[in-house]
């Protein structure tokens, strides 16, 4: 009978994680032998994978014995900009000011749905207890983060495709808003479809990450139901308030002050 540590999950060891790591390494001989090319970047992405976890692993229990207001807001601040510049990278030609936007949009995403889980659902005790703050924090970031980037590429890739169709819009007398209406609604979309389809396969095609943590630490199955209901359902509001903010901020951007939309030749350099 192997051992259990006291929040009741079965530990894992050096031997284990080497046992692990052999799932990748299958994954780099099936690339090796189909020409994928694909070892380097599964050898870069499994060694971060060990060095990122365990440094966040070390943060967070240092965290934990010494938490303090400053610390966790600006943790929280670190993991805000972060998903920024990954929803920068996503958008390859986004206009100058993305960077930004996508800060505001994920720090009100981020602070308003966390704090309003952490104070009116789970009430913890103080309102900066690192061990559900930091958490929940980070599903409601790295979600909406998928969200926001996928709406905010698709809202530039859109305007491009449809920039005669509004160069046209613009020649009749359109405003703005009336040109990229159609985008916004498409990038809007794309964003949030795919948290849709996630909530509506739960539970039957797949038990969602946090709910399949607490069974194997221990808890009870409906109780650990209970607290995933609640991540899906806050991770379907961040990933809404996220895109929708986001492409608010961002798609006036690709027209000039007049109203006229840039076409490639005539923009600043993308972000």
């Amino acid at each position: 009978m192997p051992d259990v540590t006291p929040g009741g999950a079965i530990p894992i060891g050096a031997w284990e994680l080497a046992i692990a790591t052999v799932f990748v390494l299958v994954a780099g001989g099936l690339s090796l032998r189909m020409g994928l090319k694909l070892e380097r970047d599964l050898a870069i992405a499994t060694v971060r994978t060990y060095l990122q976890l365990f440094a966040l692993g070390f943060v967070l229990r240092w965290v934990f014995v010494n938490q303090t207001w400053p610390i966790v807001l600006a943790l929280l601040g670190v993991m805000v900009v972060a998903a920024a510049r990954v929803v920068l990278k996503r958008a390859g030609n986004a206009p100058p000011g993305v960077f930004g936007s996508s800060v505001v949009a994920m720090a009100l995403t981020g602070f308003t749905v966390t704090f309003a889980v952490t104070a009116l659902i789970v009430r913890v005790p103080v309102w900066y207890e690192a061990r559900y703050v930091l958490p929940i924090a980070g599903m409601v970031i790295g979600n909406s983060m998928t969200g926001i980037a996928l709406a905010v590429e698709r809202l530039f890739a859109d305007l491009d495709a449809r920039s005669a169709e509004m160069l046209g819009l613009a020649a009749l007398g359109a405003g703005v808003w009336e040109c990229a209406r159609p985008s916004v609604r498409t990038a809007l979309t794309a964003g949030l479809v795919p948290t849709i389809n996630s909530m509506a396969a739960a539970g039957v095609v797949f038990i969602p990450g946090m709910m399949t943590g607490q069974i194997l630490a221990g808890a009870d199955p409906l109780e650990a139901t209970k607290y995933q209901i609640v991540v899906m359902l806050m991770i379907a509001a961040a990933t809404s308030i996220g895109a929708i903010a986001s492409v608010m901020l961002m798609y006036r951007k690709r027209f000039t002050e007049d109203g006229v939309y840039l076409e490639k030749g005539y923009r600043e350099p993308a972000a």
